[in-house]
């Protein structure tokens, strides 16, 4: 973009305000835009002392005293690119090589944090101090204070740690939900190392869906490299949000950046600091966005709710009745407008306790009473060996252009299905669906199929020239297709 001179645009700026022939100040002119921007420097000076600087050690293998890399570290630079490890001259006997040093503690990384209570609690991000061996915190008055580490959720990205210090000006923490979009925010971090730079924008948007347990704070904020970790500001001097990520192709600021809400870091805080870890809850269902083509087929009228996918074998999910195909449209009263609502709900449901989940089947909702169970990690599927039986094809769905056949009792066992049909070959319209050969169907407009006969029995009674909801298996994942015929 080329630059224009200041008295050329001055020039324009007059001739559109109708002041030819008049010279009036700048002040003036654009008083009244500059009389609504914000002034930070009041916020600054109150909570600027309560942000605080991270520093991360790791402790790394020591070089040999001559200074060169010792043998273990060449080697490892050969083979990490992939280049021939070179013929070395036969090493001396161990008694007679010089003694490797001990491990010595090297920075690893930078970021931020802020002050939670008087008594030296800090509230971070878990990626900020992630393998850290070391985390040294530095005040703005420059004391420095070695930090232990109280607890970290990888999952919402929150970690507390604790400095021996009293008298420290701790934040005050804002209602989230009193914030709103448009409303100006500050950042103070220290991006790239760079201390308690202070920052500002607005908020872009709220309950920004980007991880699965968080609805985001997105910001225009500029948030950088180094900034992670550090406080949110609303205008009111509190703090709403702890810099978490950016988006960026360059790894600097976008001005798109998010923010985790500080009532659900809270609630995490309040679990590390009692116990060290976060416990969540846990049903055992794989889930999905129900489609709007998909909620008017079946007859829920809007796309809302959690489309159940999949349903874990023994878990809290299946003994209450959950079936795959099922769309959760309530969990102990609250509603699920999205699929990405249940988890958060769920999760922070206290494992043991009973719930109610209210489920959308064939055309009708019900409510199942299930016992939450706490979120561990997953276990590898089991896949079934040996040879399958071909089974008898069918091919009267031709119209719909499907051919299905019965599923065999491994394949049942394999799948942990009670029936189905197995679809042997899809094209036409059944194709344009998505549908695709080894897809079990278990569903043909909202009526179960447990054999080829049964479907043919239901197909038998449809108007084949409207369209139809099909609700199918494939691997571990169970979805809804909506069938055109003659399209």
């Amino acid at each position: 973009m080329q630059l224009k001179p200041l008295r050329t645009l001055w020039v324009a700026a007059s001739l559109c305000l109708g002041v030819v022939g008049t010279v009036l100040p700048v002040t003036s002119v654009f008083a009244q835009g500059v009389r609504g921007l914000p002034d930070f420097t009041d916020l600054v000076d109150q909570v600027g002392p309560s942000v605080v600087n991270i520093r991360t050690l790791e402790k790394v293998s020591a070089r040999t005293p001559s200074g060169a890399p010792n043998e273990e570290e060449m080697l490892e630079f050969f083979r990490r690119f992939g280049l021939p490890i070179p013929n070395t001259p036969r090493q001396a006997p161990r008694q007679n090589r010089p003694q490797q040093q001990p491990e010595e503690a090297q920075p690893r990384g930078v970021g931020s944090g802020f002050i939670l209570t008087s008594d030296g609690l800090i509230m971070t991000n878990a990626h900020v101090i992630e393998d850290a061996d070391e985390v040294l915190v530095t005040l703005t008055d420059k004391r420095e204070f070695k930090a232990r580490i109280i607890g970290a959720d990888k999952r919402t990205d929150v970690a507390v740690v604790k400095i021996d210090a009293s008298g420290l000006p701790a934040v005050k923490v804002g209602d989230v939900s009193r914030l709103r979009v448009g409303e100006w925010v500050m950042a103070i971090g220290s991006p790239f190392g760079l201390d308690n730079t202070v920052t500002a924008g607005i908020v872009s948007a709220k309950q920004r869906d980007t991880g699965d347990y968080l609805p985001f704070i997105q910001t225009d904020v500029a948030i950088n490299p180094g900034n992670s970790g550090g406080p949110l500001i609303n205008m009111r001097g509190e703090v709403v949000g702890i810099n978490s990520q950016i988006y960026s192709r360059s790894g600097g600021s976008m001005g798109i950046s998010f923010s985790i809400p500080m009532d659900e870091a809270v609630r995490v805080s309040d679990q590390l600091r009692s116990n060290g870890r976060v416990t969540r809850g846990r049903i055992g269902v794989q889930i999905d966005q129900v489609s709007k083509e998909v909620a008017e087929s079946i007859g829920l009228g809007k796309p809302i709710g959690a489309l159940v996918r999949g349903v874990e074998a023994g878990s809290p999910a299946e003994k209450a009745g959950v079936e795959a195909g099922d769309i959760i449209t309530k969990f102990d009263g609250k509603a699920i407008e999205k699929s990405s609502d249940l988890p958060r709900v769920v999760g922070s449901t206290k494992p043991g306790s009973k719930s109610t989940v209210t489920v959308f089947r064939r055309g009708s909702s019900k409510d199942l009473s299930v016992v939450i169970a706490e979120v561990e990690s997953d276990k590898p599927v089991a896949k079934a060996a040996g040879k399958e039986e071909k089974p008898r094809a069918s091919t009267a769905a031709q119209t719909l252009g499907l051919s299905v056949a019965d599923l065999t009792d491994a394949q049942k066992k394999e799948a942990n299905l009670k029936g189905g049909v197995r679809v042997e070959a899809a094209a036409d319209a059944a194709a344009r669906a998505g549908l695709r050969e080894g897809d079990v169907i278990v569903q043909l407009a909202n009526t179960e199929v447990a054999s080829v006969k049964e479907f043919e029995a239901a197909l038998g009674k449809l108007d084949k020239t409207k369209p139809l909801n099909v609700l199918f298996r494939r691997g571990e994942w169970t979805q809804f297709a909506v069938i055109r015929p003659g399209r």
